[in-house]
């Protein structure tokens, strides 16, 4: 995490010792020492460094991030006791928190191994100091700030006030502002209530104008430029009318009230017509699918273009993007362009769960991966338009009971038992390499960056991914809108020439729907 607006601060020394002693600051080039009753003196001060801030990390935050004491540059990272038995319950998890808890101790134990001391400091490689500190309420010096927190929290038994307590006692210490870093929202309201300065990890959070803006790109040009750009397909034009667009981007060319053309940005800073839009796709005997509007064009012709093998969506409910992503997966697997399509979600709830599902693996994503089964059917499954007879509807079952599972039977099952289609759980894509796979990642939000990078690296050689989601739509308490596996990989790919981005903002599900995602 790079802060560059920060004040001057003072970060001396801890020593390791039970009771950590306390510094004097230094005074005309006088350096004293100050002793704590019934301690010993400490050693002089360490001199201050310009710019330098101390940083207490969260427990959440090491979970978010296992490389996050190395984020921090310059600036010291302190890391209390308490967090690491908070770790410790985590670390048996054969979860994705539990990887992360167990690959931070590898880190932190490599760290203090390779040199200095635990409680000591050791330096990092940006030039700041991390350090455990150990804080015991029965040993430590009482002072106003800790004994007031006491009053306002009373009992120390909550992890969250014990580390609370361990900040407000470290900044006593040094004398120092001391900023509590956290992705807890009460555990920063808590702080800011007893005068503990707070802020959220910042590292793979995203600008908020990356989030704000889903429309794409309006680029006005003269009615000579885009008479020009319909006749040869290609328009060069200055950088600063630009506005920022990079390679693979998406551009509306606006010359006139009603006319307007898409482009796309080229690898030459050239922009060019979209040249992998069909009028429509079809998979199978199925539904004939159709680019509804300006967004849903340029997302399909992301999705059919062979340079481009990472391709992220944002779009709120009802726009088609993962129906879109289907359906150009399948057009593409049937015309032998991959191998097979694999779909997957993470599992995240919202609200109260029903509980343990059983079944085979297939069984128990299905409830998960509903969305993914009613694009497969509404693409796969022939439109009958004979009307039945009479004597056809006396022999209709009266109840489901009579019904023969066979004949409803979806039209993808085959190729499900085929590995055509592949129904992937996210939890068991780690150390996969996927080839020649169109791969969709649907409710990509809902992933944290680490989690985001591990599918991303799954990739290989012929394969392409997809990732859709609503930014607004998380239901995951350790992401947000600017800290989620979308938005951080879209954020960290822009500008590469194999990756695209396609903001999907007109819904098409229906006029409830649309009113629904925008209103409610």
């Amino acid at each position: 995490m790079d802060r560059d607006d920060h004040t001057s601060l003072t970060a001396p020394t801890l020593l390791p010792s039970k009771e950590f002693s306390r510094s004097a600051a230094l005074k005309a080039g006088d350096q004293r020492s100050r002793s704590k009753k019934g301690a010993p003196s400490t050693a002089p001060a360490t001199p201050k460094r310009v710019g330098v801030r101390t940083f207490i990390l969260d427990t959440n935050v090491l979970l978010h991030d296992p490389a996050c004491i190395n984020r921090f540059a310059e600036h010291d990272v302190c890391i209390p006791v308490d967090v690491l038995s908070e770790l410790d319950k985590f670390k048996n998890e054969m979860t994705e928190r539990g990887a992360n808890a167990r690959e931070v101790h590898r880190t932190l134990m490599k760290v203090f191994t390779a040199d200095g001391s635990v409680t000591g400091g050791v330096k990092t490689p940006g030039g700041g100091t991390v350090r455990v500190v150990v804080y015991d309420p029965a040993r430590a010096t009482k002072t106003p700030s800790v004994m007031e927190f006491g009053r306002v929290f009373p009992g120390l038994d909550k992890m969250d006030h014990r580390i609370l307590a361990c900040t407000l006692w470290l900044k006593d210490q040094i004398r120092d502002d001391v900023t509590l870093v956290s992705k807890d929202l009460n555990m920063q309201l808590k702080a800011r209530a007893v005068g503990i300065g707070c802020e959220d990890y910042l590292h793979d959070k995203v600008e908020p104008r990356e989030v704000s803006n889903m429309d794409i790109a309006r680029i006005d040009v003269s009615p000579h430029e885009l008479q020009r750009f319909a006749s040869s397909g290609a328009l060069k034009i200055a950088p600063a009318r630009l506005a920022g667009v990079v390679v693979n981007d998406y551009v509306l060319l606006v010359a006139a009230e009603k006319t307007s053309m898409p482009a796309k940005m080229n690898s030459a800073g050239e922009l060019v017509r979209l040249l992998h839009v069909p009028e429509s796709i079809k998979a199978g005997h199925g539904r004939t699918i159709k680019p509804m509007n300006l967004g849903q064009a340029c997302l399909l012709d992301a999705l059919l273009d062979p340079e481009i093998n990472l391709v992220t969506c944002y779009g709120q409910a009802g726009t088609g993007k993962t129906l879109l992503a289907v359906a150009a997966g399948l057009q593409q697997v049937m015309n032998h362009t991959y191998t097979g399509i694999t779909v997957s979600r993470p599992i995240v709830a919202m609200g109260q769960t029903v509980g343990f599902l059983p079944g085979s693996l297939q069984d128990k994503m299905r409830p998960w991966l509903q969305p993914i089964y009613d694009a497969l059917d509404l693409l796969m499954r022939p439109i009958s338009k004979a009307t039945p007879t009479a004597n056809q509807k006396q022999q209709r079952p009266r109840n489901l009971a009579e019904t023969d599972s066979s004949v409803a039977a979806a039209p993808y099952d085959h190729l499900i038992q085929a590995g055509i289609i592949e129904i992937e759980a996210l939890c068991y894509i780690r150390g996969r390499s996927i080839p020649d796979r169109f791969f969709v990642l649907d409710e990509a939000q809902q992933l944290t960056p680490l989690e985001a990078k591990t599918v991303v690296t799954r990739m290989s050689r012929g394969s392409k991914l997809v990732l859709v989601g609503d930014p607004a739509q998380i239901d995951n308490p350790y992401v947000d809108s600017r800290s989620n596996g979308l938005v951080y990989t879209r954020q960290r790919m822009r500008g590469q020439p194999f990756a695209a981005h396609v903001p999907l903002v007109k819904g098409e599900r229906s006029a409830l729907a649309e009113a629904g995602a925008r209103l409610l």
